[in-house]
């Protein structure tokens, strides 16, 4: 058995095509979606996010109020920052690259951003909606996951899904997105206390793994046809690639591709997904 690899970069690019052609049909209407995305210092892994960011805003056609500020600015010059795009009606979209230099509070900065224009839903007021179901922005990686589960036609109603991880940012979004109605899983979350992670994980139908570490999740704690999501992004050293590295999820691909139905491969799979989440969060934000 050799499991189906989801190609996230196939239907991240049919997800902006989509937005694209709402784009221009809020454009005939004298709307011109626009985000801002601002990147504070000029750390490798956020420049190439923000890159990547700034070239599908481009190629769905919407306005890029990218701002990169010096890793000296202060709390109080970004929060001016933030208060004055929230005042701009021709911004629509309103994101801050993480991590922020030390010196800065991510959470004041978070909460700076007016849930009107959070389209990385990350402040309390987009955090509350999405626990109790009400309209607003979903967080674009586990938005991102929903989508492929969707898309690729896996059963998910009734089926056990085990979420590896807690963060704010993956884990705890995405169990209650998969526990929701139109999902409709039944739903563990496992993370660094769980005590014996393989026997809960060998009874799952889908794993999603978002621990942040390699080799998290092994093929011995996978049963047959069970189907994967990795959501993990990690650099190794690698002599034979020029950059010197080369990216693996928190899987064992190799050895679980073997044994799953449905995996999605790093990079190529959850990555591209969450950048076309975002276009679309941007474009409802402009719509609304």
């Amino acid at each position: 058995m050799s499991a189906v690899i989801i190609d996230g970069k196939q239907i991240a690019a049919d997800v902006r095509a989509e937005v694209a052609a709402k784009v221009s049909e809020l454009k005939e209407k004298g709307v011109d979606p626009c985000l801002a995305v601002i990147l504070v210092g000029e750390k490798p892994a956020s420049v190439s996010y923000v890159t990547g960011k700034r070239k599908a805003l481009a190629e769905v056609g919407m306005a890029d109020r990218s701002i990169q500020l010096p890793e000296s600015t202060t709390e109080a010059e970004l929060l001016e920052l933030i208060a004055s795009l929230n005042a701009d009606s021709s911004v629509h979209g309103i994101l801050v690259q993480l991590p922020l230099p030390k010196h800065i509070d991510e959470d004041k900065v978070i909460m700076a951003i007016d849930p009107a224009k959070d389209v990385d839903g990350f402040h309390p007021v987009s955090v509350g909606n999405l626990m109790i179901g009400r309209p607003g922005f979903l967080p674009c990686t586990p938005h991102g996951i929903i989508v492929l589960l969707k898309k690729m036609g896996i059963e998910t109603s009734g089926k056990h899904a085990v979420v590896i991880g807690r963060s704010n940012i993956v884990g705890k979004p995405v169990s209650i997105l998969l526990a929701r109605k139109d999902v409709n899983c039944t739903v563990t979350m496992c993370h660094t206390g769980t005590k014996d992670m393989g026997a809960i994980t060998r009874q799952a139908d889908i794993i999603v793994v978002a621990s942040g570490h390699p080799h998290t999740l092994t093929a011995d704690m996978v049963r047959d046809g069970a189907v994967v999501i990795d959501v993990g992004v990690n650099r190794i050293p690698d002599a034979s690639k020029k950059s010197g590295f080369r990216l693996i999820g928190d899987c064992d691909f190799d050895d679980l591709v073997e044994k799953t139905s449905f995996i999605t491969p790093v990079p190529g799979g959850v990555g591209p997904m969450t950048i076309a989440m975002l276009m679309q969060n941007t474009l409802e934000a402009a719509e609304r």
